[in-house]
């Protein structure tokens, strides 16, 4: 074991080795010339009595310093194009959000209903400069006193993603420091890291994690960091997805999900829609969900517009109070299979990620019905941002990962 560090100090700058041990963690030291140290000389630069074999020695980045047992001063700067926000933020130590800068495309897309891929990637090409520039200049700091650059390389839209993977290779490089790559999903569940809460030391290991994002509609056991196990995803449409398209019947805006709990404030709950359990599994069902939204809205009138002689006041009734009962299912099914799964697998806490999870309903549900500590982001880190991916980072290199310029787009990417 290390010793404590008010009892041991060593502040190495300019390291160049991280070494890393599975019962120690990550540490730094001085290596002079090309030769690698030895297991003696290891443990008496830091005063550690003992020090388990093997050990694995990765590049360090530059400027970092070990107090003790722990890494301070590691400024990781995270880019996020998977979709159509362009963001980038700069997070030292995996917890300290210095920087989160977000350039929404939502004006652009909303005239076609849902994201267009070709447009959101050529926007991210404009975007992305002055995003990076921003997200650096916020911290007070220079770009070249960025230790790490992550980046996410899946799921998404393969031109929205390759446009931030070459951006941070090209810093990366020109910079000399480490290149991350990330997984999109994964990042939403390090957002609550960046909370006044560590989830991983207050409730602890293992956590139950809902990720939904996009496409996705994911629970997943988070046993330590890196370490999940899928539990659940949908089967055909993804939450977010099914909030666009009930959006879309109802003549509302884009995105989806907030247009309809902005319309749904203050309904009767007149208007009931059922509920997809689909019993004896954790995975969700939405599509049959969307289509009698669908129906319901045909047989009011509703859908297609004009179709019927509605007043104003009664035809923004009508679409209140279904898009009250959609809401309503999607928050019902949602919160009772989280807290059915958590009780099974003997988590010690819940943790909320991606743009479905900003949802107020939701999340009044979920924490009305856990037994369990919820961790929820603020709305702001809910939704696709660049700090979540270094944050990330961070605990991935720390378990000492390693990516090259040699990494690529995996827009298919899952997680567990």
């Amino acid at each position: 074991m290390l010793a404590d560090s008010s009892a041991s100090l060593t502040t190495i700058k300019e390291s160049d080795y991280l070494y890393y041990d599975d019962s120690i963690g990550p540490n730094w030291c001085k290596v002079d010339g090309d030769s690698a140290p030895t297991y003696d000389w290891l443990c008496a630069k830091v005063a550690i009595p003992f020090m388990p074999q093997p050990l694995r020695l990765v590049p360090s980045p530059r400027r970092s310093h070990i107090y003790g047992s722990g890494i301070i001063g590691l400024k990781i700067l995270g880019i996020e194009t998977s979709c159509d926000e362009t963001a980038a933020g700069v997070v030292e130590d995996g917890r300290l959000m210095n920087s989160n800068v977000i350039s929404s495309q939502v004006e652009l897309h909303s005239v076609y209903g849902g994201v267009v891929p070709e447009v959101a990637s050529r926007q991210h090409v404009r975007d992305i400069v002055p995003v990076v520039e921003k997200a650096v200049a916020d911290c007070g700091m220079a770009l070249d006193e960025v230790d790490v650059v992550a980046v996410t390389h899946g799921p998404g839209l393969g031109g929205s993603l390759i446009t931030g993977l070459n951006t941070a290779k090209a810093i990366s490089y020109s910079l000399g420091v480490p290149l991350m790559g990330v997984n999109h999903l994964e990042g939403h569940i390090y957002a609550s890291w960046l909370t006044e809460h560590n989830p991983g030391e207050d409730p602890g290991f293992p956590l139950l994690c809902l990720i939904a994002s996009g496409g996705h509609t994911d629970l997943l056991l988070m046993e330590g960091h890196g370490t999940y196990k899928l539990l659940g995803r949908t089967r055909d449409d993804a939450a977010g997805e099914a909030f666009d398209k009930a959006a879309r019947i109802l003549g509302l805006g884009f995105p989806g999900g907030p247009e309809i709990q902005r319309v749904a404030e203050g309904a009767d709950g007149e208007e009931r829609l059922p509920r997809a359990w689909m019993r004896d599994t954790l995975d969700f069902s939405f599509s049959g969900l969307k289509t009698a939204l669908l129906h319901l809205a045909q047989a009011k009138g509703v859908y297609p517009p004009g179709s019927k002689d509605l007043g104003e006041q009664e035809l923004a009734r009508l679409v209140r109070e279904m898009a009250a009962a959609f809401q309503e299912s999607v928050v019902d099914v949602i919160s009772a299979k989280l807290v059915d799964a958590a009780k099974r697998y003997h988590a010690k806490g819940l943790v909320l990620g991606g743009g479905v999870t900003a949802n107020t309903r939701l999340r009044q549900e979920i924490i009305k019905r856990s037994p369990l500590p919820v961790i929820i982001p603020p709305p702001i880190l809910c939704t696709d941002n660049g700090a979540m991916i270094a944050a990330c980072a961070y605990y991935q290199y720390q378990r000492g990962q390693q990516y090259g310029l040699e990494l690529d787009i995996d827009p298919g990417l899952s997680l567990g």
